[in-house]
């Protein structure tokens, strides 16, 4: 998946979350990044090596990042969490990135 996380996206999940809560149903949301998938891969190195110089840790997720954040929200742990949204970016989304920080 390659689409980025927008703010439309986080509140999609807080109707629902509202309305389940009474019956002990949690309502999260992980909004992926730009992940290594089959179609990106065929986008080619070149094109990959540039979307990853674009995230502050310097690399692509892969899926199985996705599927841990996924997994967190349906343990235990996370049974006090909903209506929640989980960016799973690489720190995409962050405001602003290092350099441009620095020229301010």
């Amino acid at each position: 998946m390659t689409a980025r996380p927008r703010p439309g996206n986080w509140a999609s999940c807080a109707p629902p979350a509202w309305r389940l809560a009474k019956y002990g149903i949690t309502v999260n949301a992980v909004l992926p990044g730009n992940i290594v998938t089959e179609g990106l891969e065929k986008l080619g190195p070149e094109y990959m090596k540039g979307m990853a110089a674009a995230v502050p840790l310097g690399k692509l997720g892969e899926v199985e990042d996705i599927g841990h954040a996924a997994l967190f929200f349906a343990s235990r742990e996370a049974g006090y969490i909903t209506g929640q949204t989980l960016i799973v970016d690489g720190g995409q989304v962050l405001p602003e990135s290092p350099d441009a920080l620095a020229q301010m």
